[in-house]
């Protein structure tokens, strides 16, 4: 639905984007994840035919975004880091001026702005003016904007971005419901938003493509040790020379986020946690806590952008 190949942006002479290369099927939620800075807007605004490449291609529901822009522009919905709202009109207004911009029949127009207000969920708002919502109100209705031709392709740049808890919650949820319908490319640096909403991962830094693969596969490529956490309801000195001393275990440190709580480190392949537990149990540690961990997406994320802090190319976002 989505095809990339060796898709560059120049700013003068350096690169905002980089030979970037990667697919979106039919149906998916991917998250495009990168720093500040990665060139994950530069991406997008080409996509949506915003900006030229400077070279490469792109394809978006079998539409070129250079030969075919317009084609593409009617097959897309996108939701921008910061919505063009305008305050002065109700949501349904709204919604309705918008319908004609992206050319809905009359006589379909009124059918296609209820739709979108029903799936946006902004049916108690819809006769209030957009500038009296609330921020994720607001965000609402630039997703209903960008749903108004039930378009093939989704792109959302930060959706959730300035949100409460509450309304981060919601959003994410509507994103979710989307998938089979559409198919999805969320652009954030928000590691949580990924892996609340997406199926797959893209990880873009410094212009360059680092990593793309599902999150648990990703975890399990940069998984080198099995870390198991353990926390006891009666410490005592013991504790970590008597596990260090376990067959198989490589090393006991203290986790500081409990009184009592270790972290074992092991090789992979073995399953220590029976053993563990036992050693606990017969030494009347008082056994409270035993749970394997997996590498976390922010692990992933840190490991594969930790050698590239030098400064961003002019007009990478």
């Amino acid at each position: 639905m989505i095809e990339v190949e060796h898709l560059t942006k120049f700013y003068g002479q350096r690169a905002a984007v980089d030979d970037v290369s990667f697919q979106v099927g039919r149906g998916e939620i991917v998250g495009f994840l990168g720093p500040n800075g990665a060139g994950k807007t530069t991406t997008m605004r080409m996509l949506t035919t915003f900006l030229p490449p400077s070279s490469g291609s792109a394809r978006v529901a079998g539409q070129d975004i250079l030969r075919q822009s317009m084609e593409v522009r009617r097959a897309i919905g996108y939701l921008p880091e910061h919505p063009p709202l305008y305050p002065e009109m109700t949501v349904t207004d709204y919604l309705g001026f918008v319908a004609t911009l992206k050319e809905i029949p009359g006589p379909k127009r009124a059918a296609a702005v209820g739709r979108s207000i029903e799936r946006a969920r902004l049916a108690d708002v819809r006769q209030r003016l957009v500038g009296n919502l609330s921020k994720g109100y607001r965000q609402r209705v630039g997703l209903a904007q960008a749903l108004l031709t039930d378009p093939a392709v989704l792109i959302l740049d930060e959706p959730t971005i300035g949100l409460d808890p509450n309304q981060i919650q919601e959003v994410r949820a509507l994103i979710r419901g989307l998938a089979g319908e559409h198919t999805v490319i969320l652009s954030t640096h928000i590691l949580s938003e990924v892996e609340a909403t997406c199926q797959r991962v893209v990880i873009i830094d410094r212009g360059r493509i680092v990593a793309t693969d599902r999150i648990d596969r990703l975890r399990l490529a940069q998984t080198h040790v099995d870390r198991i956490h353990l926390r006891v309801a009666r410490d005592e000195p013991a504790v970590a020379r008597l596990l260090g001393a376990l067959p198989g275990v490589q090393a006991v440190q203290r986790d500081d986020t409990a009184a009592g709580s270790y972290l074992v480190e092991a090789p992979l392949g073995g399953d220590l946690r029976e053993l563990i537990a036992r050693t606990v149990v017969e030494e009347g540690w008082g056994l409270l806590e035993l749970a394997r961990l997996d590498v976390s997406l922010e692990e992933v994320f840190a490991r594969l952008t930790a050698d590239r802090a030098t400064p961003e190319p002019d007009g990478a976002a």
